[in-house]
């Protein structure tokens, strides 16, 4: 089965990116996220499936696939514009 982002997102990403714990960017904050994708939406992607600072990859559940990460991403971007 793959997972919607809005699933992953309320799964596996929310518990930081709702608190903004470790620095983590919070969802519906458009300043943070856009200092972010002005890199490059595929910067964010690529920092989402590798980890970035304490972030760990894939969010810390390696059986996501690339894919369903991405859609996370993109779930949190569309909430945070």
């Amino acid at each position: 089965k793959s997972f919607s982002g809005a699933d992953v997102y309320k799964n596996v990403c929310m518990s930081c990116h709702t608190s903004g714990a470790a620095g983590a960017p919070v969802i519906g904050n458009g300043a943070q996220w856009s200092e972010r994708l002005s890199k490059g939406k595929d910067t964010l992607y690529a920092n989402a499936i590798n980890g970035i600072g304490v972030m760990p990859a894939r969010g810390g559940v390696s059986s996501l696939s690339d894919e369903e990460v991405k859609l996370a991403v993109d779930y949190i971007l569309s909430e945070s514009n």
